[in-house]
């Protein structure tokens, strides 16, 4: 995974044609979203998920993703990261991200073209958030559509992106 891609450029691939959806997942001790001067969601310990979805997502990609999330062994027992976020009854805060799709591999404003237009792009992270609560996880969601301010306490910190690309339509569910 190069830099690019950790940051959140994804600049090594073209996107045209392909389904993205893409995530950077950050467990925590606490999290909260505010826009203007309402706290619109809070959460104790779990993790903060930024969420990009791309013009050519489908649900299915957001379903494979939460089920992917859900299921990640990133929260420790005896040492080591083996217990996941419905072992430890944590809580996702689901945070609407379109600038994950930002493309700055030419000049210096990213291109957001690849993203969803926004009324896809809601439904899609809607359709996100119900597949993770169809995973038995307990969601929050930022405001979608709104400037929010996220505030987190990382703990690990333990922080991972993931794109549904190259990811084969079976075994997300492994360990």
């Amino acid at each position: 995974m190069s830099a690019a891609t950790t940051l959140g450029c994804w600049s090594d691939a073209p996107v045209r044609g392909k389904r993205l959806t893409r995530a950077i997942v950050q467990r925590v001790r606490s999290a909260t979203v505010d826009v203007v001067e309402e706290r619109v969601a809070e959460i104790k310990s779990g993790v903060v998920v930024l969420v990009g979805v791309g013009a050519n997502d489908r649900p299915e990609d957001g379903e494979r993703l939460a089920a992917k999330i859900a299921g990640l062994r990133i929260f420790e027992e005896a040492g080591k990261m083996q217990r996941s976020l419905a072992d430890v009854g944590g809580v996702a805060l689901a945070v609407p991200q379109f600038t994950l799709y930002g493309d700055a591999r030419h000049g210096r404003r990213p291109d957001f073209t690849a993203a969803a237009p926004p009324e896809l792009g809601k439904r899609l992270f809607d359709a996100f958030c119900g597949a993770l609560r169809g995973d038995g996880i307990e969601v929050r969601q930022g405001r979608f559509g709104a400037t929010m301010l996220v505030r987190l306490e990382a703990d690990g910190p333990v922080t991972l992106a993931l794109s549904t690309d190259g990811w084969r339509e079976s075994g997300l569910g492994s360990s």
